[in-house]
């Protein structure tokens, strides 16, 4: 039985990571800075707080971490609000769970006016009882904090939580947390799909299977099962 569905944002629920190539090719170029070619493998998992403090150490920003986040923010609100779209399957997985009493939270690296831009935009605000990033914990993915944190919110065990994670360090984290894990497809972690399906106790596509299949229980399915069995 799941009791409760925890999503990571970027890549898992949405599909986003295309515009954070552009953003951090349009950031440094401010600065005379070319994208280097292994920065997204780097900051995988981070904070957004963590990837501000990356980004001034790494490329010697003279902007404070407030004023890179800012600058991130405001480049990408507008993104998340009318063109990042929900991944395919998800909206029919929210009312199923809803109608089902598993409850939904949100655990992402990204910051808290985006995800809750996006959120607000796609009208889910009341399906989620929780919304929680990296930046509420002490340390960022592959930690299991955040996980742990949201699980603790919404009074279920970890054991009965199952995550919605599209890339390695995501994958461990929820893991860590004692979690069952469903790795999602995602164009930009493709080259990791060999270890997302050798890690992870499920690995989807288009989330609809997930319910169809039976993977998916909610507590009221359960509770009909034993009834009926009785």
């Amino acid at each position: 039985m799941t009791e409760a569905i925890i999503f990571d944002l970027d890549g898992s629920m949405v599909d986003s990571m295309w515009i954070w190539r552009d953003i951090d090719i349009e950031y440094l170029g401010k600065f005379g800075i070319s994208l280097p070619k292994n920065l997204q493998s780097c900051i995988e998992g981070m904070s957004f707080s963590e990837t501000a403090a990356y980004f001034k150490e790494r490329f010697q920003l003279p902007c404070t971490l407030d004023e890179i986040k800012a600058d991130w923010n405001r480049m990408a609100k507008d993104k998340y609000t009318y063109e990042v779209p929900i991944k395919e399957g998800v909206p029919e997985l929210l009312e199923y769970c809803k109608e089902s009493g598993i409850k939904l939270g949100i655990a992402t690296s990204n910051s808290r006016e985006l995800v809750e831009a996006l959120v607000s935009a796609h009208h889910y605000t009341s399906y989620f009882d929780c919304i929680m990033t990296a930046c509420d914990v002490s340390i960022g993915k592959p930690a299991p904090d955040i996980y742990l944190a949201v699980a603790k919110a919404l009074c279920v065990s970890p054991e009965n939580c199952l995550v919605f994670e599209d890339i390695i360090p995501g994958i461990q984290a929820g893991l860590s947390a004692g979690m069952k894990v469903c790795a999602v497809y995602d164009k930009y972690s493709e080259h990791q799909d060999e270890e997302k399906h050798r890690m992870a106790d499920y690995y989807t596509y288009h989330f609809r299977e997930l319910v169809e299949e039976g993977i998916i229980v909610g507590p009221k399915e359960a509770r009909a099962g034993i009834l009926a069995e009785c």
